[in-house]
């Protein structure tokens, strides 16, 4: 028997892309907040006490606890790192198109690295509130990191950001306002 801890705010892919009376949009503030727990989680994942490489880190599974604390799950794919001064552990290609990173999809070749591209995947999908993969979208916006590559290059550049709408939407006051759902 598995014994899991409740997480009554479910994932973050729910409040990113499932909007109900339930599944509220996260403020920024919340977002940067669930963004930093899942980067802790995965630096002691990282880290020579773990050395646990996860191998599905995507925004479904990312938990978000009553106070937006993220939580990691899924561990179902994870293998253990890299030993014995090995580079990379040679494994069979596993995972979600459009979280993994494209050197271990060409190679099979896992390393912490593969799971650090896939949380900038979810970082992208916090900044714009789009799917990593959506194929409803016009060809060019199919492929999130593919179509964020001209705005990440050009970020100083006024008005050239993608952010999600409900964000764009709201005023810098509500952005940084401490309101009972923000941090």
């Amino acid at each position: 028997m598995l014994v899991y801890e409740f997480m009554p705010r479910g994932s973050l892919e729910n409040h990113l892309f499932r909007r109900s009376s339930y599944f509220q949009p996260l403020s920024w503030n919340l977002r940067i907040k669930v963004a930093l727990g899942a980067a802790k989680g995965l630096a002691y994942l990282h880290s020579p006490d773990a050395k646990v490489i996860h191998r599905e880190f995507k925004s479904l599974n990312i938990l978000i606890d009553s106070n937006y604390n993220a939580k990691l799950s899924d561990f179902g794919l994870a293998k253990d790192g890299p030993a014995d001064g090995k580079s990379h552990v040679s494994t069979r290609v596993m995972g979600r198109y459009g979280y993994a990173a494209p050197e271990y999809m060409a190679t099979g070749h896992l390393t912490a690295r593969s799971d650090i591209y896939s949380f900038g995947v979810v970082l992208l999908e916090i900044l714009t509130g789009r799917w990593c993969i959506h194929k409803n979208r016009p060809t060019g916006e199919q492929i999130l990191v593919e179509f964020a590559k001209p705005y990440l290059s050009n970020a100083c550049r006024k008005g050239s950001r993608p952010l999600d709408k409900y964000l764009s939407s709201r005023s810098s006051l509500e952005l940084n306002s401490d309101s009972e759902e923000d941090v």
